[in-house]
């Protein structure tokens, strides 16, 4: 195998592969990232076993072939060469090390068998849809804060994304919870996904295919079966085993009649619940909502520093019904507002009730947060 690639494309490529990579592992091929040249093309593989990241990049071909080489090491390598420089690749084959040239440097990287490289990219998976980068941005985005990570309920270690309907309309629906908040999040059901199964996806796949989709322009090729995903964007596939388990029946927390209704900027409420918090250094920085007619005062005391408030009333606080008083952690309620863009809606019925959040200008996405005692 022998080839040049540009620094700039090698050191992209790399940086998307590499990650896949588990830093400390007990089986040494997944350290490495499998580098093979067909013609013109150059393809990246690396994988944990759970994810598999493939990426073709362009490349000057002198001579096909495969090898394996530290996937780690390889990206210091190409991240501390110039920019702007050209890198060459050259193995002649078997047991001989990897030779990695670029201007004056050079350096040699022992490889590993490439037949002991694991294969994720075998199976078919019947399921096909495109939907837009943007679109998939949007569903994690805005769940993927609430999923669990607490291992004991690995069924909730990830996003659920299943077709269903709401309203009548046929919708494409990612859910995430924790038990403490619950995050759904739907759009328009994309052209063939009607008969998708119901699937888990992991969080670390979640984390992994959210860095892709930033550099992301157009739309992205879904394909699942019923124990792997794959998504196809830019020239990259990301492939993933899908969590194993029954995700929970979550419609059944979703109240239905909360009527006590709590509209707010958004803006103005996040930043008095990052004041009002700031008093206490507990972790959970528990704060009370006390309501009454179109007023809302915003509490938290911690017994080594003091209490703090802050009110809120006039046009940026609407609220008719009877007085209330609700506490919330501060943490749960900033994940969920950091969603929300200009006003937010609480729909409460009383203080120790699962209250509902949402975007008072946006229903596709729906929120679900329970309280605490303060």
């Amino acid at each position: 195998m022998k080839f040049k690639a540009d620094r700039a494309v090698l050191l992209k490529a790399l940086a998307h592969v590499q990650s896949v990579v588990e830093k400390r592992n007990t089986i040494p091929i997944l350290a490495n990232v499998m580098i093979a040249v067909r013609d013109v093309k150059l393809t990246l593989t690396a994988t944990d076993m759970e994810i598999a990241v493939v990426e073709d990049v362009a490349a000057t071909s002198v001579r096909n072939g495969a090898c394996t080489a530290p996937a780690a090491t390889l990206y210091e390598i190409v991240r501390r060469l110039p920019e702007g420089a050209e890198v060459e690749f050259d193995h002649p084959g078997g047991d001989a090390q990897l030779a990695v040239r670029a201007g004056r440097y050079a350096t040699s990287l022992v490889v590993l068998p490439i037949e002991d490289f694991p294969s994720m990219t075998a199976g078919t998976l019947p399921n096909r849809f495109m939907v837009e980068a943007r679109a998939l941005c949007g569903l994690i985005d805005r769940t993927r804060f609430a999923i669990s990570t607490e291992e004991t309920r690995y069924y909730l270690n990830g996003i659920y994304l299943h077709a269903t309907e709401s309203d009548g309309v046929k919708v494409l629906r990612a859910v995430a919870t924790d038990g403490h908040r619950l995050a759904r999040v739907e759009i328009e059901l994309p052209a063939g996904a009607s008969g998708i199964p119901g699937v888990i996806i992991p969080r670390k796949t979640i984390a992994e295919l959210r860095k892709l989709l930033e550099e992301a322009s157009g739309e992205v090729e879904l394909a699942m079966s019923d124990t792997r995903i794959q998504f196809k964007v830019d020239g990259i596939t990301l492939t993933s085993k899908l969590i194993d388990g029954t995700f929970p029946e979550y419609e059944r927390v979703i109240p239905r009649d909360n009527e006590k209704i709590l509209r707010v900027g958004c803006k103005d409420f996040e930043a008095a619940v990052a004041r009002v918090s700031a008093i206490s250094s507990e972790r959970s920085r528990p704060v009370k909502l006390s309501l009454a007619k179109d007023l809302l005062v915003i509490s938290a005391a911690s017994p080594e520093q003091g209490t703090a408030t802050e009110e809120l009333d006039g046009e940026r606080v609407s609220y008719a019904a009877g007085p209330l008083e609700i506490g919330f952690q501060a943490r749960y309620l900033n994940d969920i507002t950091a969603q929300i863009k200009d006003r937010v809606e609480f729909r409460f019925s009383d203080g120790s009730a699962p209250t509902v959040v949402q975007d008072s200008a946006d229903p596709s996405a729906l929120y679900v947060l329970m309280p605490m005692r303060v």
